[in-house]
């Protein structure tokens, strides 16, 4: 199962349902610290800002980012969850949880994968950068990018609730 957060929740989310693996997506990942309960080892931190294209100052989201994500995402064992969060909990992170699952199932369609993301979080609006560049990576043809403008953007809030997807 994949938990979806924000830096706020990130240590109450991790020991509520005892995750062993988390990934930060932030441009300031030094921010999260690593709960006690899980090794550093698990604990990646993908320092990238959440914007869609090229900008000075920036640090965009990009191939390597992504495949560092997905190297980490296929080595997770599973047999306790994986917290994926940013900033907000509401862009980049719910693009890599969605990657995640894309990835880690890769007979399940896109857009159930999308709707399930939009059923569990009304705010979700996965980063469109890192949705092209996972479908990119992953071989799914547009089928991710398009999945994600179906469901549409999320609800507007300054800070997502945690939520979950589950693989199958």
């Amino acid at each position: 199962m994949i938990h979806v957060c924000s830096l706020a929740e990130l240590h109450s989310t991790v020991a509520a349902i005892g995750a062993s693996h988390i990934i930060t997506v932030m441009g300031k990942v030094e921010k999260a610290q690593t709960p006690a309960s899980v090794l550093d080892a698990n604990h990646l931190r993908v320092s990238m800002d959440d914007i869609t294209e090229i900008a000075d100052g920036f640090t965009a989201p990009a191939a390597a980012h992504i495949n560092t994500a997905l190297d980490f995402v296929r080595r997770w064992d599973r047999r306790a969850p994986l917290v994926v969060h940013c900033f907000a909990g509401i862009s980049r992170s719910t693009a890599t949880a969605f990657m995640a699952a894309c990835a880690l199932n890769p007979r399940r369609a896109e857009d159930d994968i999308a709707k399930a993301i939009r059923a569990a979080s009304p705010s979700a609006s996965p980063n469109r950068l890192i949705v092209q560049l996972a479908d990119r990576a992953l071989g799914r043809e547009g089928r991710m990018i398009r999945a994600v403008e179906r469901i549409g953007p999320g609800s507007a809030v300054l800070e997502g609730r945690p939520f979950h997807i589950d693989l199958e």
